[in-house]
């Protein structure tokens, strides 16, 4: 009796490792302006930090201090992606304006997506990776002292 039952559940085993994985990585390039008027993030954000994209015209640079990077993910399941990338993004600049605090910075400069360290510089869309489960938003970006 329990040999027929070991040969079925090793061929179910083999069958289900034969089938390709579901997961999905797609690359989305979605509006930063988009990402900025969702989820109370302006509101969230404050004005403490200031934050430049890309080539972004910035203020008079006073001093420029550490750089940082942050790669954070958030549950895309039965989620769209502009609405899962959107949080994600918004938690990226979350930690990234906390960061630039605790540098002494008053604005983060020259932001780019960073997504497994290739960089993508844009000064009106940010790159987000979304699974089938996860999506992920990771920024790079210079702290700096500006003129006010």
């Amino acid at each position: 009796m329990k040999k027929p039952i070991l040969i079925v559940a090793a061929f179910a085993g083999m069958l289900l490792s034969a089938v390709p994985a579901l997961a999905a990585d797609r690359t989305v390039m979605l509006p930063v302006a988009g990402a900025l008027a969702d989820n109370d993030a302006k509101n969230r954000l404050g004005d403490s930090v200031r934050f430049y994209f890309g080539n972004q015209p910035t203020p008079k640079v006073l001093n420029k201090l550490d750089g940082g990077k942050t790669s954070q993910k958030t549950n895309a399941f039965g989620k769209s992606d502009e609405k899962a990338c959107n949080w994600v993004f918004l938690s990226a600049m979350l930690n990234l304006q906390k960061r630039a605090q605790e540098a002494g910075a008053n604005a983060v400069v020259n932001i780019v997506s960073n997504y497994n360290n290739v960089e993508h510089a844009s000064a009106t869309e940010f790159e987000c990776h979304v699974g089938a489960i996860m999506a992920g938003v990771a920024l790079k970006g210079e702290f700096a002292k500006i003129a006010e």
